[in-house]
């Protein structure tokens, strides 16, 4: 029994290896399907409202359709935006790196033969010039990804207000009732995690913006809007978010001169504290009590998918990290044989309140 048991924990483990080689292979069938199945969640309550005002089917499908458009044409157009003020500015600012590698190598006494090869014009100049069109690129690729995520989010919401039905008529009763809660358990949860994550991601966002702008650091627009979309990568991505504005500070108030005083340090440093405390404030004190009660999540858990599905689809696969586990969670919470794996996925906060209150 023991070595059955065994055979069996290896084969599954080696199975779900292979499932995620497939899944990486196609990564771009399965990304947009991954994107279109969590939109779904959000526009599935919309087309059913809409459905059960009698508004008949098609009509509603287009009409979430046309909304979800309107945000990414408005979002595409915010984002087109500010890439092309940091492209415009840019020169300027390899010029400010090449001054400051100049004139920190000649006060610290550093032979210039020692860093000869290192031109800041040079290395970075062509790297910025072809830069707009690696922009196009990307912006091409996205819109063909946009497109296929657009096709599989329609034939989702066409099905989604009959789904109950034809689970009702599958199975008997109890299975159905069984079945459709753990569908709406589901449903309900990815919910609340994506509007909180909304709330919380917009929150830093603004407080990043406000910021910036009172410690005239440029780009404060641009830095907030990267604080949001990263800030839906948990752990790492509110830290990555802070190093552009903290990096930029610095070369934006260096001053050069033959000596250098303590005080030009004064706004990168107040720029340091200040994202690092609205990023430890929002990602550890107040994130963490809302998410917990609302995914009940490990935190190693949350690691272990956001490596393993950063893995299989990069900066896609984080984002999408917490609602794949916490979907998978709640699937194993309804299947009597995979309730032990639940519970291991769970935080274990509930467990140790109702051990203490036993006591």
């Amino acid at each position: 029994m023991k070595r059955s048991n065994l055979i069996v924990g290896l084969l599954s483990v080696l199975v779900v290896f292979v499932v995620a080689a497939a899944f990486k292979v196609a990564y771009n069938v399965v990304i947009p399907l991954m994107i279109a199945w969590m939109l779904s969640y959000i526009c599935g309550p919309v087309v059913n409202y809409l459905v059960h005002k009698r508004v008949p089917l098609g009509v509603a499908v287009l009409a979430v359709l046309a909304l979800v458009l309107g945000v990414c044409w408005l979002g595409g157009l915010f984002l087109g935006g500010r890439v092309r003020a940091v492209l415009v500015e840019s020169p300027k600012y390899v010029e400010q790196l090449n001054f400051i590698y100049l004139d920190v190598i000649a006060k610290l006494k550093v032979p210039p033969e020692f860093l000869a090869d290192i031109d800041w014009l040079e290395q970075l100049g062509p790297k910025l010039a072809t830069m707009s069109g690696s922009v196009a690129v990307f912006m091409g690729n996205f819109l063909s990804k946009l497109l296929l995520v657009l096709i599989f989010l329609v034939f989702m919401l066409l099905g989604k207000p009959y789904f109950k039905y034809k689970v009702a008529a599958a199975f008997p009763a109890d299975r159905a009732d069984q079945f459709s809660d753990m569908t709406d358990s589901i449903s309900k949860q990815i919910g609340q995690y994506l509007v909180v994550k909304v709330a919380i991601s917009g929150t830093t966002g603004v407080l990043v913006w406000l910021t910036l702008t009172l410690l005239k650091v440029e780009f404060a627009l641009t830095w907030g809007a990267l604080a949001f979309f990263l800030n839906f990568i948990p752990s790492i991505g509110s830290i990555l978010a802070s190093i552009p504005p903290i990096l930029l500070s610095i070369v934006q108030y260096y001053p050069g001169g033959a000596e250098l005083s303590g005080s030009w340090m004064l706004i990168p440093i107040l720029t340091t504290v200040t994202l690092l405390s609205i990023q430890m404030v929002m990602g550890n004190v107040i994130e963490p009590k809302i998410m917990g009660e609302s995914l009940n999540l490990s935190p190693v858990i949350i690691l272990l998918s956001l490596v393993f599905f950063g893995w299989m689809w990069g900066l896609i696969g984080a984002l999408l990290s917490v609602p794949i586990a916490a979907a998978i969670k709640i699937v194993c919470e309804n299947v009597e044989g995979l309730k032990p794996i639940s519970i291991l996925m769970g935080s274990g906060k509930s467990l140790m309140k109702e051990t203490q209150a036993a006591k």
